[in-house]
């Protein structure tokens, strides 16, 4: 699903370009790295698909008096608590409407699962270096 999603919001942040890209993920009160890999992989893609850097255009936090929003910036807000798996979204937001792309994990489980289809993938691909994009045919290449 993620792999789905980082797809997704790169065509819509290219589609989107004047609509501002704020990130928000929620995650486990023992999650020990934040923003998660899955943020910073939701912010590279966006900015990918207005030829922008991420890492350049990332706003990880804001308190006090912070000035108006920055026209590239991509605000990524983390929140931890409970027994929350995963949860990522993107909202693209604009004048008069907003888009938001959610990704939830419900069980670990969907990392098994997802392991299990690319090893039935790469069992049948020819010598290589792969990725989940090309276990789901989302690669141009």
């Amino acid at each position: 699903g993620v792999t789905v999603l980082l797809d997704l919001v790169e065509k819509a942040s290219r589609a989107l370009d004047k609509y501002d890209l704020e990130i928000f993920e929620i995650h486990h009160n023992k999650k020990k790295d934040a923003p998660s890999g899955t943020a910073l992989a939701l912010a590279e893609a966006a900015a990918r698909g207005r030829d922008r850097d991420a890492h350049r255009d990332m706003i990880l936090a804001r308190a006090g008096d912070v000035g108006e929003r920055g026209r590239n910036e991509i605000g990524v807000q983390t929140l931890r608590g409970g027994d929350v798996i995963g949860e990522h979204t993107l909202m693209l937001i604009g004048q008069t409407e907003r888009l938001e792309l959610v990704h939830r994990a419900q069980s670990r489980d969907v990392f098994a699962a997802g392991a299990v289809v690319a090893a039935r993938f790469i069992s049948t691909a020819g010598p290589g270096l792969y990725s989940m994009r090309d276990v789901l045919g989302l690669s141009s290449e």
